[in-house]
């Protein structure tokens, strides 16, 4: 019988056959993994579609009722600390977050921007900023495209190594990036880099494990925040049925506004 030792191929092919063992393990775990995740996920969204359909008008009409009852105590005594808490309140029940976003440039939380109102009243629009790229950045580019334009290559490899590089070029020149243009001649001046040697076979396997282990750590990351995020720590409290857990939260819910409203009334009735 022939030892590893004196066999090194063999011993190879063993080692190899194992690294492939052990992938194909490490890829099945990790679509295991990735479906528990997904799952989980996609609980969290519909319990929280639940609980904001189910929920969500009691929680707006808890709110109402502590701004007014604020309001009301802050108008009596004047004192900055109520009028603080006042505003507070209130801004519970109106809240503006994120009205850049929603308007895409054209208001902040203050109104509309000057550029959107010019043009919403048809008065004149500041124009917007040109570029106007220098003498030398408009040498560089014409010098690249003459260089490195596709039209020039004779196998399709080489003319889609030029149209990847000549779309930097326009890029860069758009921005009027004189010294971006500078690096990308000199990047088309040392030609084309040459071809990497290709990785082992084992090699390959162990790049493979490597991701599968960083896609497991982001994976993770994602698994950890769904389960510590408001609406994942409430599923994880009623895993078998979170609709009689929307119902308990209901019930607390509907007390508050009770108790709420009847505050709220004994203020008014004092007035």
């Amino acid at each position: 019988m022939t030892s590893p030792e004196a066999d090194p191929q063999g011993a190879a092919a063993a080692g190899t056959e194992r690294l492939e063992r052990a992938v194909r393990a490490a890829e099945q775990a990790l679509i295991e993994y990735e479906i528990a995740v997904e799952t989980f996920r996609i609980e969290v969204e519909n319990f929280s579609r639940l609980h904001h359909q189910k929920l969500g008008p009691m929680y707006t009409r808890l709110d109402e009722l502590d701004a007014q009852i604020a309001e009301i105590r802050a108008a009596r005594s004047g004192d900055p600390e109520d009028l603080r808490k006042a505003e507070e309140a209130r801004a519970r029940v109106l809240p503006m977050p994120g009205v850049e976003e929603l308007f895409h440039g054209w208001m902040d939380g203050e109104g509309l921007f000057p550029e959107a109102a010019a043009m919403l009243t048809d008065q004149q629009v500041r124009p917007p900023q040109r570029v106007r790229p220098s003498d030398e950045a408009r040498k560089l580019y014409r010098e690249l495209v003459r260089k490195a334009h596709p039209d020039l290559a004779q196998e399709d490899t080489e003319r889609a190594r030029r149209e990847e590089f000549i779309t930097r070029v326009n890029g860069a020149y758009s921005r009027g990036d004189e010294p971006l243009l500078r690096e990308l001649a000199e990047e088309w001046a040392a030609g084309p880099k040459p071809p990497e040697q290709g990785p082992t076979p084992s090699g390959e396997l162990y790049a493979r494990l490597e991701w599968l282990s960083r896609r497991k750590e982001l994976l993770s990351v994602v698994a950890r925040e769904l389960e510590e995020s408001a609406i994942g720590s409430m599923l994880r409290m009623a895993p078998e049925d979170p609709d009689r857990l929307l119902e308990e939260i209901a019930e607390k819910l509907l007390s508050d506004v009770s108790t709420r409203e009847a505050e709220l009334a004994e203020l008014l009735a004092q007035e």
